[in-house]
């Protein structure tokens, strides 16, 4: 098995899902008589909370190279927003970063789905790292909420709500609003593209395709460890 360095921390909420699921993949295959060797890193999401991205780049650039002297073979960073680092920080090392909208990309390809809608912080819809990256490798088209005001509200929920660990009905009621809209304006799944929407929604029942991209990574990062599946 490789090994994998996690970076985590935004928030560590999601952070904890990420281990447990990627454990649970590797003993899918492999057995409960043994696990993969990982290596967690755990940042201050406060960083995160300034959107000085200098400085965010910076920091996600060190705990790499931390990371890769440690022993990684690869990255994971277990959170959507931090991902608009990677084109500063993956040509700096020589092991690879486990993309999240790759596997995003993948399981819509794999679900013949060409339009999605994205829920998420501000940043994660608004600045285009996610969407680019699947429009150009996979052809998909992404929707986000089409007023301020829903962007705005969305953003607080998850900085102000979902990374420090508070999961309210109105929240919930508040997302499913979102995807009834995304929908109506043409998505035919929903990209939940906050780390913490998951376990938000955790238990919602769904006419339209949701992409939990927490699951997703996790599986991308097990296929990794393991040697198996497509990664890259």
């Amino acid at each position: 098995m490789k090994t994998l360095g996690l970076i985590g921390g935004t928030s560590w909420y999601s952070t904890l899902e990420y281990y447990k699921l990627i454990n649970e993949m590797v003993a899918e295959e492999l057995g409960s008589q043994t696990n993969p060797e990982l290596i967690i890193y755990s940042i201050n999401i406060e960083i995160m909370r300034s959107q000085d991205w200098d400085r965010i780049n910076e920091k996600y650039l060190e705990v790499s190279k931390k990371l890769e002297a440690a022993g990684a073979e690869g990255i994971l960073i277990c959170a959507n927003t931090p991902h608009k680092v990677y084109n500063f920080v993956q040509p700096k090392i020589s092991i690879p970063i486990l993309h999240i909208a790759r596997s995003t990309g993948r399981a819509a390809e794999d679900q013949s789905l060409t339009t999605l809608g994205l829920l998420g912080n501000r940043p994660t819809m608004t600045l285009g790292y996610i969407p680019e990256i699947l429009k150009n490798e996979y052809g998909i088209e992404t929707l986000i909420p089409d007023n301020e005001g829903s962007i705005n509200k969305s953003h607080y929920f998850v900085s102000k709500e979902l990374t420090r660990g508070q999961f309210t009905e109105k929240a919930r009621e508040f997302y499913r609003e979102q995807i009834d809209k995304l929908r109506s304006r043409g998505a035919e799944g929903i990209i939940l593209g906050c780390t913490e929407l998951p376990i938000l929604l955790a238990d919602e029942q769904s006419d339209i395709p949701l992409l939990p991209t927490t699951d997703l990574h996790a599986r991308m990062a097990a296929d990794f460890i393991l040697g198996t599946g497509v990664w890259e």
